[in-house]
C-alpha cells in the first residue's frame, strides 16, 4: 500500500479527481479521521470533511503513475 495526503476545494476537484481514479485498476481509499471511503465514489468522498487535507491508501506497490496524475491535488 502506497500513501499520500490530498485537499479537495471545489466540486470540480472532486469531479475531476474521481474520473482520474476510475482509469486506475486497484483500489484507492480515502481517510479521514475514522472514516473510510472509496476513492473513486463521488458520494463517498462527499461524505468527508473536505475542509481538511484527506489521507489517500492506494492499493498498489507501483503508484507513481497515479501519483503523476493527481499531483495538483497532493498535498506538499
Amino acid at each position: 500500500m502506497t500513501t499520500t495526503t490530498i485537499s479537495l476545494k471545489t466540486f470540480g476537484d472532486v469531479e475531476a479527481f474521481v474520473n482520474i481514479l476510475m482509469g486506475f485498476a486497484f483500489d484507492i481509499d480515502l481517510v479521514s479521521g475514522r472514516y473510510i471511503v472509496d476513492a473513486k465514489s463521488i458520494m463517498g468522498i462527499y461524505s468527508l470533511n473536505l475542509n481538511k487535507p484527506i489521507q489517500l491508501n492506494a492499493h498498489t506497490d507501483d503508484a507513481e503513475e497515479l501519483f503523476a496524475a493527481i499531483d495538483k491535488y497532493i498535498v506538499k
